[in-house]
């Protein structure tokens, strides 16, 4: 199994002078040190004016940041607006190309569709299209990565002539491509399109297991046909963290966070919002009382024990469970509500220490595995796909020059 660190960016109301400026710090931080111990993986995702929830708009430069100051951990969008109004494909392409050269061939290409108002609405974007939208941009995102030149395109939501797409990236053919995934449905785009599930669902390891039995079968089957150059067949689910060798402490200090987390995405889809004047966290502590004494208690009774949270013991059990259901990475999410930073980090370092080493303890001879099964499986999915063909040097048409030069020889024109 892989682990990695998930990153939505959220700070809670009310704001102070540089809460900012320290959210992204710590974050940072944070990223180095899970590099330094181990992680597999940094993801951030991308939102838009959502107030509260995510602060995290531009990920394209805080993953630049994470690059120049890690060295093994792989760099995840988690995920990429790739819909043309939110960022243009050819930009989009650019982009990943340029951080996966900087990185040394460490990203991890994840896409998406949106889910609020607030961000569809802000950029014009019908709701209705958005899936159709994401999946026509990413196809071409792929093939101007690896197109010299990148053919042009007409399609039904954006329309780009022939134009060499440059720099290419390290990875070959391009970087692993995936996609968030919130139900089962989604979990069914992953497999059809031969990409990466990145399950942003909370799922205990019965359901897990479902979602990771439809995916793969999906794989194995003539529905799959990838939407880049290259199948990537992981299934990463995202898991809520705080970890102390008291669970109780675990839980004083984690659960209020990830509660909010679950709150925040909720109110932003299902209730009106004044942009720049919410209170998500004022109205969360309204509704939810003080309920970390009662959730302490339930553990207490073991009526109840919030998978992610406890002591290293209660994660090995969530993690050995989640491992036997299928799912490949599991995502730590420490950085939600108000979890601070000094305990993110003693997290972080008590994972590493007595929870990580059980399950990186013969993973590349399973994954060795894995891909032997799959191989023949992902090689007729490739034979299956429909490819943009290049263009020969005599296809390619010539771009005229806008400027007419007024006097041959000379430098000035009119």
């Amino acid at each position: 199994m892989r682990f990695g660190v998930f990153y939505e960016l959220q700070l809670p109301k009310p704001w102070n002078e540089g809460d900012e400026h320290r959210l992204f710090h710590e974050a940072l931080d944070q990223v180095i040190l899970a590099d330094k111990l181990g992680f597999d993986y940094a993801w951030e995702v991308e939102h838009h004016f959502l107030d509260e929830y995510s602060h995290a708009s531009a990920p394209e430069v805080f993953l630049a940041c994470a690059a120049g100051q890690t060295k093994n951990i792989r760099l995840g969008h988690g995920i990429r607006q790739v819909i043309p109004k939110y960022n243009h494909p050819a930009r989009s392409a650019e982009c990943i190309a340029t951080l996966d050269l900087l990185s040394n061939g460490r990203v991890e290409f994840g896409i998406g569709e949106s889910a609020t108002r607030l961000e569809l609405g802000g950029f014009n974007i019908p709701a209705k299209d958005k899936r159709a939208m994401c999946l026509e941009a990413a196809e071409q995102i792929a093939n101007m990565m690896v197109l010299d030149p990148y053919p042009g395109f007409e399609g039904k939501f954006f329309d780009m002539p022939c134009r060499n797409v440059l720099p290419k990236p390290l990875q070959n053919p391009h970087p692993p491509m995936w996609i968030a995934c919130t139900n089962r449905d989604t979990i069914k785009v992953a497999a059809r399109n031969g990409i990466g599930a990145l399950a942003f669902s909370f799922l205990d390891p019965e359901e897990a297991k479902k979602w990771a039995e439809v995916y793969y079968d999906i794989i194995k089957s003539e529905e799959c046909v990838p939407i880049g150059h290259s199948v990537n067949a992981n299934i990463a689910l995202v898991s809520n963290f705080s970890l102390h060798q008291d669970r109780e402490e675990a839980i004083r200090r984690g659960h209020e966070g990830f509660e909010f987390f679950g709150y925040a995405l909720n109110a932003l889809v299902a209730h009106d919002t004044v942009p720049g004047r919410t209170d998500l966290w004022g109205e969360y502590l309204q509704q939810r009382g003080n309920r970390t004494e009662e959730i302490i208690e339930k553990s207490r009774r073991g009526d109840y024990l919030p998978s992610g949270i406890g002591t290293p013991d209660d994660m090995r059990k969530h993690l050995r469970a989640l491992q036997d259901a299928g799912v490949d990475q599991v995502i730590v999410m420490q950085q939600a509500g108000r979890n601070k930073n000094e305990h993110i980090r003693e997290s972080l370092e008590l994972f590493a220490a007595e929870v990580m080493p059980e399950f990186v303890e013969g993973r590349e001879a399973r994954e060795r595995k894995k891909a032997e099964e799959l191989a023949p499986y992902i090689e007729a999915a490739l034979a299956r796909k429909k490819y943009m063909q290049p263009l020969a040097d005599d296809e390619i048409p010539v771009v005229r020059a806008s400027v007419a030069q007024a006097i041959v020889g000379q430098g000035s024109v009119d």
